[in-house]
């Protein structure tokens, strides 16, 4: 009888067949088709919940900016007024912002000041346009606006 070589049937039975690795890829894609929607709206939300937060934050400035000089920014000085003294405008003792500007929204769309307000019972509007930067007016589309 020969003798068997045993490293020679090692080195064959070392590694995964093509079978099991296609098993595994088929595992991982279904893991990952369900988690991935879940993830992305989990994300979505954030930047949904963000927006909000900076609207309060922009809203605490504008109203800062009111009580130095008696009333809040005209729709032409918009949001620069809150960084830069607008010429027409007394006590202003700004800037009102932290960065000296303010930033855009989540989405990297700029931000929609409106003042007056088109909305009953709002001395201005200040919205998102959301996600599609589509929105312009409270209510359209998936706009976010202050409360």
């Amino acid at each position: 009888m020969a003798a068997r070589d045993t490293t020679n049937d090692r080195q064959h039975e070392a590694g995964f067949t093509l079978l099991e690795l296609l098993v595994v890829i088929a595992i991982l894609g279904l893991l990952a088709a369900l988690v991935g929607p879940r993830l992305f709206n989990v994300l979505g939300g954030a930047k949904q919940s963000l927006a909000k937060q900076q609207i309060d934050n922009i809203g605490s400035a504008l109203d800062l900016y009111k009580l130095d000089v008696g009333n809040y920014p005209t729709g032409d000085q918009g949001l620069g007024a809150l960084a830069a003294k607008p010429s027409d405008v007394g006590n202003w003792n700004g800037p009102y912002t932290k960065t000296g500007g303010v930033p855009p929204d989540p989405w990297n769309h700029p931000w929609v000041y409106k003042n007056p307000s088109t909305r009953p019972g709002h001395d201005y509007d200040l919205c998102s346009p959301g996600p599609s930067g589509q929105g312009s007016e409270p209510g359209q589309g998936d706009t976010i606006c202050n409360p």
